[in-house]
Formats: structure tokens, sequence, C-alpha cells
């Protein structure tokens, strides 16, 4: 008796979890169109590979920056957090599973005091690296202000260098302002990021063809003065249509 209320229980289960994920198909959830990307993004080797592909890149820059510096303590690097340092993966999984749309931010603050994020690989090596060196850390983040404490309670309790509340610069201000308060006092040798927006101004809220003629202006700067990390999660782009092939379709077998 007890092994067959089991196996219903079971099957009661596999059903309940196979009715979520066909309600996530339907058209009553469109975020399920963020389900791919959100896989690559948590789940996917090459995410990793390209992380720490970023992260390897930025320690050669930064360690050729302070080979030709006069005082290394005047030099700074300039890091986002969400999706650079840190990973949130797990509030937007959550939410997709609910089939609610998590770029609408609304579940954001509760993660910021409760979640649990993890490290973004390679982050903290390059992070410690700097630190090392005697180079200025600067975390530049749109998280709530009004939160700085969960936010800093958050980078500190993941092991991450020179966390203070200068040293972490949250929503107020844009950020092309708070780098110039960074700039004020140090050179900023590299700047990190996921989104444009991290890395230059002219980025903020223009139209995805600007943004993309901005990205071949600077051609020069992309791994070499900004690098940035992969997020398939979200982004300006999510919205835009995809340009097909107008050919018609032909099925062969191979």
């Amino acid at each position: 008796m007890k092994t067959v209320m089991l196996t219903c229980a079971a099957l009661a289960l596999t059903a309940q979890v196979a009715g979520a994920q066909d309600a996530a198909k339907g058209d009553d959830c469109p975020v399920a169109e963020f389900a791919m990307g959100l896989r690559f993004q948590q789940q996917s080797a090459e995410i990793r590979a390209l992380q720490l592909q970023a992260y390897n890149l930025a320690t050669l820059r930064l360690d050729a920056a302070v080979a030709a510096a006069e005082d290394p303590s005047k030099l700074a690097v300039v890091t986002d957090l969400d999706e650079t340092v840190i990973d949130n993966s797990a509030l937007l999984a959550r939410d997709l599973a609910n089939c609610h749309m998590y770029d609408a931010w609304d579940t954001w603050l509760p993660w910021e005091r409760d979640g649990k994020p993890t490290l973004i690989p390679g982050a903290k090596e390059f992070l410690d690296h700097a630190d090392s060196l005697g180079v200025a850390i600067r975390y530049i983040s749109d998280r709530a202000d009004e939160q700085k404490e969960h936010t800093l309670a958050t980078l500190t309790e993941l092991g991450l260098p020179q966390v203070s509340p200068e040293n972490v610069l949250l929503l107020g201000p844009p950020k092309v302002e708070r780098r110039e308060i960074v700039s004020a006092d140090h050179q900023i040798v590299l700047l990190l990021g996921d989104t444009l927006h991290d890395f230059d101004g002219r980025f903020r809220k223009t139209p995805l063809d600007e943004q993309k003629a901005t990205v071949a202006e600077e051609a020069a700067k992309w791994g070499a003065e900004w690098i940035v990390l992969p997020n398939a999660g979200y982004g300006t782009w999510s919205g835009a249509p995809l340009t097909a092939w107008d050919a018609e379709t032909v099925i062969e077998e191979w």
C-alpha cells in the first residue's frame, strides 16, 4: 500500500511539473521567451568560458597598466555588479517558473534584501588581484541606494575586496556621473560591465541602432579599456525583431 501511495504521489508531482512547464510555454506566459537565453546564462559551460576569458583579459590589461604606472594607487578599476561580478539568475529562474515577467524588476528589491547571488566565475580572483596590486576598486551599480546596507552585506559575505560605503556607488546620478566621481582622484584604467551604459553615457536610453554604431565607433576600446561580460538573460536587445533568411524553407535529411 505504501509503495502504491508513493507511486501515486510521484505521478501527481510529475504531472504538476509538466503542467507548469506547459503553462510556461503557452501564450499566457510571455516571459517564456526568455527561457533559452536564461538557460544559456545560468547553465552553459560556454558562459563560464566567456566569463573566465573576460577576467583573464582584464588581468592582462591591468598588469600592463600597473607596470606602466608610477603610482598604482592612483589607478582604479570600475566594475558593475549584477551579471558582471554577481549572478542573479536564480531570481530570474524563479520568476520565469512563476510566469512572472522578471524584467519589470518588481521582484528585485526583495532579492536585494534577501537573495543569495553567487559569484561570476573569475570575478573574485580578478578583484583580489587588483587589490593586491594596490589598485582602487569602485563598484558602480544601479542597485537601490536606499537598500545599500543589504548590497554591502551581500558583497562582504561573498568576500569581495574594498567593500565600503564610499567604494560602492549605487543608483542616484547616472553611471557616467558616478564614474566622474572616481575620475576626480584616480585614473580609471578598466571598466567592466554587462550592459553598454556601464562604459559610456552614449549607450544610455538610446535606440539599438545607435548603440551598435557607437560599439563600432569605439572598436579599439573593447578588450583594451572596456571589458564586457555576456548577459543573455535580459537587456535592451530583448524586444528587437529577428532578421530571417527570406528563402523558401527546404528540408533535407543528412
